[in-house]
């Protein structure tokens, strides 16, 4: 991680692609170790090592996404390059944004419970094979996560509006192809947009999407919630790509009208689960013995 922070540090932005052949220069790999294939056989095993190191680093602040495949270093990682020559996960740990990343993907499948200082990397021999396979299928996940949460807080509002539905209208929420709108626009009352559940639109749903960094507090709440009284709607869907405070999740608990609310996280896992704006890229089968067939007749 920290040569690849060094070679951030020399460009205005770093193609990752480029830093494969420098990095394995670096660490003298020979032809072999450098076309070595990761398990699943769909890439090579230094590359994506490369690419991990890049999310960690991003995942601490050191690194930003500038694009697809793209990254620049951030005031912070030129801070970390005057202060330490050596960068691994015990380093990373000492950032806030990395300790959240590591609480989404170190709790083990089994019922056991762990120290809380103590993570999956410092206890390989007490989780099975398919249990490993389990928290390494977390890790990619909450990694995917984090990358989508950054990129719709990239995006233009009127888009971020649009993939919101497309994530509910994916879900099954919305009668027809048609049956999303997108009317988010100066002066729109506080509605984004609506899903008419039914084809006559006797049924509605209100949106409203913030692409924010900031919390959402109780007064937004309070608007959105004027804004469907004024509709005499009665169910509403609040997402954002941050998330809300305290006050606003109490708030919606004593309205009449329904009003969910969906947060970053939960919105990529929403579109995780329902394919929406992510694509599969390897798919690994686990198979188990078949007894019945080794049954003497």
């Amino acid at each position: 991680m920290y040569p690849l922070l060094q070679l951030a540090a020399g460009a205005e932005t770093l193609r990752l692609r480029d830093s494969y052949a420098p990095l394995a220069d670096a660490f003298e790999l020979t032809p072999q170790e450098r076309h070595q294939l990761s398990p699943s056989g769909q890439q090579y095993l230094f590359n994506n090592r490369v690419t991990w190191a890049a999310s960690y680093l991003r995942k601490a602040g050191l690194l930003e996404s500038c694009g697809r495949g793209l990254v620049a270093i951030t005031p912070q990682g030129y801070v970390t390059l005057c202060e330490v020559r050596h960068i691994d996960m015990a380093y990373l740990m000492g950032f806030e944004s990395f300790q959240a990343f590591r609480r989404r993907t170190s709790s083990p499948p089994r019922a056991r419970s762990l120290d809380d200082q103590e993570t999956l990397d410092d206890v390989p021999d007490c989780l099975t094979p398919l249990e490993s396979m389990e928290v390494s299928w977390r890790a990619i996940r909450a990694d995917l996560e984090f990358d989508l949460i950054e990129r719709m807080q990239q995006i233009h509002p009127a888009r971020f509006e649009q993939l919101v539905i497309d994530v509910l209208m994916t879900m099954g929420y919305g009668c027809g192809e048609s049956a999303g709108q997108n009317v988010g626009q100066s002066g729109d009352g506080g509605i984004d947009g609506i899903i008419n559940e039914d084809p006559l639109g006797l049924e509605t749903i209100y949106l409203q999407a913030k692409r924010w960094v900031n919390p959402v507090g109780r007064p937004d709440i309070q608007k959105f919630s004027g804004a469907l009284s004024g509709k005499r709607a009665r169910k509403g869907v609040f997402i954002t790509t941050s998330h809300f405070t305290r006050e606003a999740q109490e708030y919606v608990t004593s309205l009449e009208t329904r009003i969910i609310l969906i947060d970053g996280p939960q919105l990529a896992r929403l579109m995780i689960d329902h394919n929406v704006g992510v694509s599969t890229v390897d798919r690994f089968e686990i198979k188990r013995l078949d007894s019945d067939y080794f049954l003497e007749e």
